[in-house]
């Protein structure tokens, strides 16, 4: 399984919306709201062959209420 993170921007007041609607969809590990640029930090798992942007082209960009995402690719855990 390939672990990512993504930075996800709500508009005004829908944070807590679409937080529940990604938990709903039951694609993240973790979802946790955040201070600053972003509202919420998710936490994805994906199979290796799995494509990366198209998982959150087809999955997490249609949830309603997101503004902008921004995907952190990681590599190894420590």
């Amino acid at each position: 399984m390939k672990p990512f993170f993504v930075l996800i921007k709500c508009q005004l007041g829908k944070s807590y919306a679409v937080a529940n609607a990604i938990a709903e969809r039951e694609i993240a590990s973790e979802i946790y709201s955040t201070a600053g640029d972003y509202d919420l930090l998710a936490k994805f798992y994906v199979e290796a062959d799995v494509d990366i942007g198209h998982f959150v082209n087809e999955k997490l960009h249609p949830v309603d209420g997101i503004v902008d995402t921004k995907t952190i690719i990681t590599f190894k855990a420590f």
